[in-house]
C-alpha cells in the first residue's frame, strides 16, 4: 500500500460523511462537511501527482482513483438535490419566504417553517439543481465508464482530454461552493445577519455557483461528443493493441 493508494481510499473513506453532515441543520456541521469536501477534492489533485512523480502508479490505484471520484460525485449530489434541488422551492416558491428573520439573507424556508430549501442565491432570483442537471452529470459518468471499459477490452486506453479536465475543475468549485453556502447560509440564519456586505457575497458566491454549473454541464456534454467523435472508430472498427 502506497501513499496515493492510501490518499485515494481515504476519500472514499470520508464520502459517506460529506454526503450525511450536510443534511444535518447545523452550521458546524455543515461546516465540517465543507472541510471533508476541500480535504477530498485536494487529495484527487495529490494523490495523482504523488503517483505520477514517485513512479506510483498501480493497477490497485488505476482501479480505485476513478471509483473514488464518482463516489464523491453522487455522495455531493445527494445533499446537494435534497437541499438545494428545484423540486425544494423551485415549483412551490410561491408558498416560500425568504429567511424567517427579515432583511436576512440565508436559506427559503417555508411559510410553516417546516423545512428550508438553500438554492444559490443570485440577483435574478433564486438557482437550484434541477433533476435533469443531476440526470446528465450522472448518465455522463455511468456512459464513459461503460464506454472505457469496452473500449479496454479491445486494447484501447481512453486518456483523459482537455474539456473533461475543466469539466472536473469546474464541477469541484460548483460542488464547493454549494457546499459553503449550506454552512454559512445556516449560520447567517441563526444569527440573524442583515443585508449589506452579506448580500452581495450571498449574491456573488450564487453566481459562482451558478456560472461553474452551467460551465460544468456544458462541458460535461460537449466531452462526451468529443470523446465519441475520437474513439468511436473503435467499436466500428476492432483493433486491437492501440493506445491513446
Amino acid at each position: 500500500m502506497n501513499l496515493p493508494n492510501a490518499l485515494t481510499i481515504g476519500r472514499i473513506a470520508v464520502t459517506p460523511l460529506i454526503a450525511i453532515l450536510p443534511l444535518a441543520p447545523s452550521s458546524t456541521l455543515r461546516l465540517c462537511a465543507f472541510a471533508l469536501f476541500l480535504v477530498a477534492a485536494i487529495s484527487d489533485y495529490v494523490d495523482g501527482f504523488l503517483a505520477r512523480s514517485r513512479k506510483q502508479e498501480t493497477d490497485l490505484g488505476r482501479m480505485l482513483d476513478p471509483l473514488a471520484d464518482k463516489l464523491l460525485l453522487l455522495g455531493t449530489f445527494v445533499p446537494m438535490f435534497w437541499l438545494a434541488g428545484s423540486g425544494s422551492h423551485g415549483a412551490l416558491l410561491s408558498p416560500w419566504r425568504q429567511s424567517l428573520v427579515p432583511g436576512v439573507i440565508g436559506p427559503m424556508v417555508r411559510a410553516d417553517g417546516v423545512h428550508a430549501a438553500f438554492p444559490f442565491l443570485t440577483p435574478f432570483g433564486p438557482v437550484g439543481l434541477a433533476w435533469w442537471i443531476v440526470a446528465v452529470v450522472l448518465g455522463r459518468e455511468i456512459a464513459m465508464t461503460i464506454f472505457r471499459q469496452a473500449a479496454a477490452r479491445r486494447g484501447v486506453v481512453i486518456a483523459a482530454i482537455g474539456p473533461a479536465k475543466w469539466k472536473t475543475g469546474l464541477q469541484l468549485v460548483w460542488q464547493g461552493s454549494a457546499y459553503f453556502w449550506f454552512f454559512i447560509a445556516t449560520l447567517a440564519a441563526a444569527r440573524g445577519w442583515t443585508a449589506g456586505a452579506w448580500h452581495d457575497f450571498a449574491f456573488f458566491n450564487g453566481l459562482v455557483g451558478v456560472t461553474t454549473m452551467t460551465a460544468a454541464v456544458a462541458l460535461t456534454l460537449w466531452s462526451l461528443v468529443l470523446y465519441l467523435a475520437r474513439y468511436g472508430r473503435v467499436f466500428t472498427h476492432a483493433r486491437s493493441g492501440v493506445r491513446a
